[in-house]
Order: structure tokens, then sequence, then C-alpha cells
């Protein structure tokens, strides 16, 4: 059996090899739900206007609801020589009320509805991804007050550099995600545009209704020329940067966090659950979801690679092409949204190793910024306090002994300016009350950022 998308023009039946090959059933089916709501939406406004009638409305909105439900049960039949979700719905509607079926496509192309049924999907998609972004920035906050009162050593470089509250670092991902939010808000605002009723490529010389159907469907407007439209997928491509930018974060953490939990670090244990073993070493306890989360990265923006080419050179507007965009962008939403399902527990249940931090945190001169900035505010210039405190590091390091057991002579010696007020500035406990500025890790910074998040988020 032929598709209902070949007109009477074909004098020849579809090569089975064809079939085969371009079929999208085995991925598009996932827009079912979204398609049938469109369809009906689309069969109101042609009630409206008079193209059909209220007895075809009920009949065509009946009879999609049911396949809908077969659809949901898993028993709709599926049948590669109908090539994708739209003309399984539409076949199907044919088959069970005939010509009054056949009036659902007046006014409508693939092209428009194949773009309203992704934009729908995106949408929600993207909703569901702001729904675990904020979730995972709750567990983070949910850190901040029981781990106040631990120090660890910020990395440039992945070199100790200078000591900050451990809730510096979790509210540092909560700006990230934040920030990925945002970029979601903002992504949605251009998905949110109705494509129905653009048709093919030129519109339609039928009396329509676009606003009707876009109210309908809760898109926020309509999109502005047809040709534009049948051709758009910068939509579906930038869902795609959103999401690899959530990929990048989440890897970053999760390269972090699988530092952190080595023994060589051993400043968090990560729960056993998100853990599993050797087939060989029974003491190994691998933090393999997180190195999951770092690997599964790479696939989300190699997705965004592939939709980049696949959109490269196309003239417009519509182009078969444009087919192979959906495998890499469901690809990539059920890749985030499973990593995110991940992180949210493995955040709220992770237990820093407090003893272990605490015994090394003044290995490394944490505190040696702050001796210079010390200088600064004595009059000393910036580069000259630069160089002076890399000496008295050095002579530190020679010692091996910290900034606030070596001797006072010493420094002097590099730094006359140096006397017995220094002390209150050095070791990390000190470093870390002497910070002042706006963004911080003062504690009183830190709380404060806190106490916004907290009510940012609704928290409490």
């Amino acid at each position: 059996m032929d598709s209902p998308s070949r007109s009477g023009v074909f004098e020849a039946s579809t090569d089975a090899r064809l079939e085969s090959f371009a079929e999208s059933i085995s991925f598009d089916r996932r827009l079912f739900r979204q398609d049938i709501r469109g369809s009906i939406a689309h069969a109101d406004m042609l009630r409206t206007v008079g193209l059909i009638s209220d007895k075809d409305f009920t009949a065509i909105g009946d009879t999609l609801k049911q396949i809908e439900s077969e659809f949901e049960s898993g028993d709709f039949p599926i049948r590669l020589e109908l090539e994708d979700v739209h003309m399984h719905i539409e076949s199907a509607l044919i088959d069970r009320i005939g010509d009054v079926g056949r009036k659902l496509h007046t006014a409508r192309s693939r092209n428009d509805q194949v773009s309203t049924d992704a934009r729908m999907w995106i949408r929600e998609a993207l909703d569901q991804v702001d729904g675990l972004l904020e979730a995972l920035q709750r567990s983070f906050l949910s850190r901040c007050d029981g781990d106040m009162d631990v120090i660890l050593p910020a990395y440039t470089h992945l070199q100790r550099a200078q000591p900050v509250l451990a809730p510096h670092y979790w509210l540092a991902y909560i700006e990230k995600f934040q920030r990925d939010r945002d970029r979601i808000a903002d992504c949605r605002r251009r998905v949110n545009q109705s494509p129905l009723g653009v048709a093919a490529v030129a519109g339609t010389t039928l009396p329509i209704d676009r606003e009707q159907t876009a109210a309908a469907l809760e898109f926020d407007g309509v999109t502005a020329n047809s040709l534009d439209t049948s051709s758009d997928r910068d939509f579906i491509l930038e869902s795609a940067f959103v999401l690899s930018m959530i990929a990048s974060h989440l890897s970053g953490w999760a390269e972090e966090w699988i530092l952190w939990s080595t023994v060589e670090y051993n400043f968090i244990k990560i729960p056993q659950q998100f853990c599993t073993g050797s087939s060989i070493m029974p003491q190994k306890v691998n933090p393999d979801t997180l190195e999951l989360t770092r690997g599964k990265s790479a696939r989300v923006m190699g997705n965004l690679q592939t939709l980049m080419l696949l959109v490269k050179n196309l003239p417009l507007a519509y182009n078969r092409d444009l087919q192979e965009d959906k495998p890499p962008l469901f690809d990539s939403f059920d890749t985030i949204i499973a990593m995110l399902e991940l992180a949210i527990p493995i955040v709220a249940g992770s237990v820093l190793q407090r003893e272990r931090i605490a015994a090394r945190i003044e290995e490394g001169y944490l505190d040696a910024t702050t001796l210079m900035e010390w200088l600064i505010k004595k009059g000393m210039p910036q580069r000259t306090a630069h160089h002076a405190v890399g000496a008295i590091v050095g002579a530190a390091m020679a010692a091996d002994v910290p900034l606030a057991e070596l001797p006072l002579e010493t420094m002097q010696q590099h730094a006359p300016e140096v006397d017995a007020s220094i002390l209150d500035v050095l070791g990390t406990q000190n470093a870390i009350a002497a910070f002042t500025s706006y963004g911080s890790t003062a504690p009183t910074q830190v709380r404060d950022q806190i106490t916004a998040w907290t009510k940012r988020l609704n928290v409490g």
C-alpha cells in the first residue's frame, strides 16, 4: 500500500527498498500526541472558517482520540510504507471515516505539520529539563548550610590556588545551571511560534485562521514568512546548543568529583548506589555514573554538530534531509534528562571527607595571595608585592613550613613592611575571613548568596 502522500501523478508504486530507507516512524512515532493535538486544533479551525462541518469535526476529533489511545497502549499497527507518524495517523483516520478523514489535511502540509509537532514536543522537553535543573540547583543549595564550616582549595591549572568555602563551590554550580535555565527560557520564546498554516512553502488560498490554531496550541504567536518557516530548523539547533551547554557543565562537575573521589584527593565520597565494582579487583568502588555523565556529554555535543552539518547548504525551502533532525534531537534530550535525574541524588547524597580535607588544607600556600594583598594595603606596588611574596613562599618551601610558621625575620628579608599583624591574614581560616569583595568567598558574601538563592528557588 502506498502512502496517502503519493498523488495521482505517480504511475509506479514505491520500491520496497525506498520504503525501508525513507521511513521515520521508527523514531518520530513519539510525536503522536503532538500530532493528534495539532490535528484536532487544525480541524477545529477548519470548522470555524467553514471548510468542514460540525459533524465532520466531531468525527475527526473522536477518531483521532481513539487513535491516540491505541498509540498509548501500543496497539496501533506500524507499516513502513506509511513512512512517518503523520501518514500513519491520517491513513488510520481515512480508513475509519472515509472522505471525512481526507478533509483533515486541507490547507496543511507535512512541512508545517512536522514543524508544529516538533515545536510542541521541544517546548515540553525544555520545560522538563528546566525543572530538573532547578531540582539540581536545590540539591547544591541543600548542602550549603551544612558545609559552611568546610574550607576547600580552589584550583587553577589543577594546582592549588586560594582557599574557598565549600558552599562557594556549590553556589558556582547553581550559577552555571541558572545560566542554562536562562538560555532555555530564551530559546523557548523562539521555539514557541506556530508554523501551522504556512502549508508547504507559499501559504494557502483558503480562508484559514492561523491565530486560532496558535492560540489553541498555546503558541505565543505565528511565524511571518512561509518560505522561512518551511525551511527553519533554527529552533532545533538552538535547543541542541542549550543542551550541549548543560552537558558541558555536567561533564565539568563530573570530572571534578571523579578527581575528588580518588584516594589522592579524597575530598568526597560518592553514594555507593551510584558506583560500580570491578570484575577482577574486589576493592574497587568506581564512580561510573559520573564517568558516564562525562562520556555521554560527548554524544550531546556530537548531536549538535550533526544537526549543524545537516542544515548547511540547504536551499529554501523544505528538503527531505530535515527528516534526519529528530534522532539527534531526541537523543540529546533523552541523554540530558537521564544525566540530570542521576546528578540530583548524587549531589544531595555525597559526603565531604572533612577530616581528610582539613588535614591537608594548609598545603599549597593558599594564603599567599592574601599576604600579597596585605602588602599592597601597606603601600607596596602590586608587582613588587607579587615578587616579594614569591620569594617568601620559596623560603617557606625550603623550610617545609606553612607561611604562618615562617619566622617574621625571614619574611622581612624580602618585605621589610611585614610585622606581627601579618599573622591576622595567614592560614586558610584567616585568609577566608579577609575577603571582602562582592561575589567572593567571604563568609558574609557566601551567606548572602545562600539567602538570595533560597529565596529565588523558593526553598523553605
